[in-house]
Formats: C-alpha cells, structure tokens, sequence
C-alpha cells in the first residue's frame, strides 16, 4: 500500500529537497506541497493524504499547530507528523496536544523522517527518545498558561522595553502594565522581570 503524503513548509527548497528523498522510496508518494497552513487544508480535502508532513513556522497565516489542530478536525482526518527545526517544550508539547502523530527535528536523517512517515501512517506515535521524556516531564508538570496580553507584555519586556513604553505600545495604563507583570511573575515563579523573561524564553512561552 502507497503512503500519500502532503509536504507543508513555507521554504521552496526544503519542499523540494523533502520530495526528491521521499519520491526516490517504495511505498510513499508526495501527492501535493503547501506553504501556508491555509493551503495545506484547502489541499487536504481536495487531495485526502494519509500523513500531512509539516513544520512549525509557515509565514504570516496560521502556524503549524493551529495547522495540525484543524487537520485533525478534519474527515477523514491525515496523521500529521511535525518536521521542524524547533525544540522548544511548549511547541512540542503544543503540537502533541493539538493532535500531532509525531515530531521530528529537520536535522535527523532521511531514514527516519521514511520511518516517522510510515509509522505516524500506521497510527503510531513518533517521538525521539530526548524528546519523549521531555513531553512526559511537560504533561505531569504543566507549563503555566499565561494570557494573550500576558504574552504581549512579555515579549516586549524581552526587548528591553520600560513600563512606559510597553503602556504605550498597548493603549493601556502604566498599572495594568506593572499588575500584568506582577502576575507573570507569579505564574513563571519568578521575582524579577528579567527572571520572567528568560523563563518564558527556557519554556518556549515566547
């Protein structure tokens, strides 16, 4: 039986050099390319694979797990195995929980993306060792879940941004600014805004 695999990237080259390996390989067949996650489910409908091979980051539309989550809402719904050069915990753990069969780093060699296609087809789960643990270590102590503005505050505070300043980006009032802080401190467990901001950095919350 023939695998009908989908390639979702946003970089031409990384498609092509994805198709010429799993074109050359019995068993599999790249039935299509997207570089957005809007095309990739457009194309899943009108192509129905059986895995949807896809990254993380994919331009200015929906990134790969808000791709991964509306694929599998889908019916019949693809397995989607992650591809990406990203290893940060909460994207891990954020494109399992969005129903990601498996995650691969781009760097591994083409075997094992073969591998992941034929068993993330099989309904197997497809995960490095390193990684494993990491999401059992992610699922049993879960990372905080901070708000939308929450995270806009952190990210300007990443880039070294002042109270002021950071009230002003948002239309807000200074205060709010400094309670926005006071709770992320709380939730990261932190007590400093430099403290926070790496934090959130290690954890991938940013």
């Amino acid at each position: 039986m023939t695998i009908n695999v989908l390639l979702v990237d946003d970089h031409p080259v990384v498609r092509s050099g994805l198709r010429a390996v799993l074109d050359s390989q019995d068993g599999v067949q790249v039935v299509g390319e997207a570089a957005t996650g809007e095309e990739a489910l457009a194309l899943t409908v009108h192509l129905r694979p059986d895995v949807v091979l896809c990254d993380l980051r994919l331009g200015d539309g929906i990134d790969g797990i808000e791709t991964t989550a509306r694929l599998r809402r889908l019916e019949p719904a693809p397995a989607v195995l992650i591809l990406t050069t990203y290893d940060r915990d909460a994207e891990i753990l954020g494109a399992i929980e969005a129903g990601a069969a498996g995650y691969l780093l781009k760097d591994v060699n083409p075997g094992v993306i073969l591998d992941g296609i034929k068993r993330a087809a099989a309904g197997e789960t497809v995960l490095a060792p390193d990684l494993q643990s990491r999401v059992l270590k992610g699922m049993r102590e879960p990372l905080p879940r901070l708000t939308e503005r929450e995270t806009e505050v952190l990210r300007l505070l990443s880039t070294g941004s002042t109270n002021r300043e950071i009230a002003r980006t948002l239309f807000v009032a200074e205060a709010t600014v400094k309670s926005h802080i006071a709770h992320i401190c709380t939730k990261l467990g932190v007590d400093s805004r430099s403290k926070a901001v790496h934090a959130a950095q290690q954890a991938g919350l940013i």
